[in-house]
This record gives structure tokens, sequence and C-alpha cells, in this order.
């Protein structure tokens, strides 16, 4: 049986998937540098109105007291 390697999202290196303790990366690295696009804002998540006008009651954003 042959293990299943795909590309790392990040490096494009080749990785194994079974016992990669980073999948689907290769390494810590490529991990740390992946959250570091999310945390500035290089990556979203598109959002859309329809959420809200379908009763979505969360809050857009919090209240700050006055």
């Amino acid at each position: 049986m042959t293990s299943t390697r795909l590309p790392c999202p990040i490096c494009k290196k080749e990785t194994a998937w079974e016992g990669n303790r980073y999948r689907p990366f290769c390494s810590e690295r490529c991990k740390v540098i992946d959250l570091g696009h999310w945390a500035q804002g290089t990556y979203c998540v598109p959002a859309s109105d329809e959420a809200v006008e379908e009763g979505d009651t969360a809050d857009p954003a919090p209240k700050t007291p006055s």
C-alpha cells in the first residue's frame, strides 16, 4: 500500500498525508506562514448580506459602553 502524497499549499513540496502532524502542510514553518496570511487578512471567507436578512441574530459589531 502506498502513502498518499499531496503538495503543501504553501511551498508546493510533496508531503505525506498519513502520519503528518502538520497536514496539509509539510512543516510547522508552512503552517505558521498560512496562519500569518489569515491574520493579515490575505485570506478571507466571503460573506453575504443574505445571512443577516434571513434572521441572523448575531450582533455584527460589539457595542462599546457609553
